[in-house]
C-alpha cells in the first residue's frame, strides 16, 4: 500500500509512526480507566443508597457490578503498562537508530579526512617549514651583522680611549706621570743596593697607588 501512495518509508519514519500509535493507545486506555473509576464511585454511592432504602436485592446486583468494574479497571491498568513498555522499547530503538546514523556520518567524515591526510605530504611540508625557518634565522643573523657593520665605527674604541685620557688629564689623574716620578733601579749598584732599590720602588709605587685612590675618593665626594 505504501508504494501506491509514494515512496517507501524509512525505518526511522516507521518507528516514529508506531510510537505515535502507541502513545494514542496509552491515552485511550487511560481515558477508559478514568471512566471505570468514575463508574466505580457511582456504583458505591448507589449501593449505599439502596442499602439505606432496604433494597438488598439491588444491593447484591450492584455489588457484582462493582466487582466486575474493579476487575476491568485493573485490566486496563495492566494493558496501559504493557503498551507503555512497548513504547519504551520503540523509543530505545529510535535512540539506537539515531546513534547508528550519527556514527555512520562520523565514520564517513573520518574516512574522508584520513584520505585527505597524506603523511608523506605532511612530512614534506614540515621539512620545508624547518628549512625555511633555518634560512630565515641565517638571513636575520646576516642582516644584524650588516647593520652593526654599517652603524659601527672602527675608530670608536680609539676615540673612547682618547676621551678617557683627556678626562683623567683634566682631573689631574694621569697615571703615567705618577709612575714616571718613581725612581728606576740602577744596573751598576751592588746586590744589597739593588734589593734596597727594588724595595724603595715598590714602596713608591704603593704610595702612588694610595695617592691615586685618595684622589678618586675626593672626586666621588665632589
Amino acid at each position: 500500500m505504501e508504494l501506491l501512495f509514494g515512496r517507501r518509508r524509512s525505518p526511522e519514519e516507521l518507528l516514529r509512526q508506531n510510537q505515535r500509535a502507541l502513545a494514542r493507545a496509552v491515552r485511550e486506555l487511560e481515558r477508559e480507566r478514568q471512566k471505570l473509576e468514575a463508574q466505580e464511585k457511582k456504583i458505591i454511592v448507589d449501593i449505599k443508597k439502596m442499602a439505606k432504602q432496604g433494597q438488598m436485592d439491588a444491593v447484591r446486583v450492584l455489588a457484582k457490578d462493582l466487582v466486575r468494574t474493579r476487575r476491568y479497571e485493573r485490566k486496563f491498568i495492566a494493558m496501559r503498562a504493557n503498551v507503555q513498555g512497548v513504547a519504551l522499547r520503540v523509543q530505545t530503538l529510535r535512540s539506537h537508530s539515531a546513534m547508528a546514523t550519527a556514527m555512520r556520518g562520523v565514520t564517513r567524515a573520518m574516512a574522508t579526512m584520513n584520505r585527505q591526510l597524506k603523511l608523506p605530504q605532511i612530512q614534506r611540508i614540515l621539512q620545508e617549514f624547518q628549512k625555511q625557518s633555518e634560512l630565515m634565522d641565517m638571513k636575520e643573523e646576516l642582516m644584524n651583522d650588516a647593520i652593526d657593520d654599517a652603524l659601527g665605527d672602527e675608530d670608536d674604541e680609539d676615540e673612547s680611549d682618547a676621551v678617557v685620557s683627556q678626562v683623567l688629564d683634566e682631573l689631574g689623574l694621569n697615571l703615567t706621570e705618577e709612575l714616571a716620578t718613581l725612581p728606576a733601579p740602577g744596573g751598576s749598584l751592588a746586590a744589597g743596593e739593588g734589593r734596597g732599590g727594588a724595595e724603595a720602588a715598590a714602596a713608591a709605587l704603593a704610595d702612588a697607588d694610595a695617592d691615586l685612590e685618595e684622589r678618586l675618593k675626593n672626586l666621588r665626594r665632589d
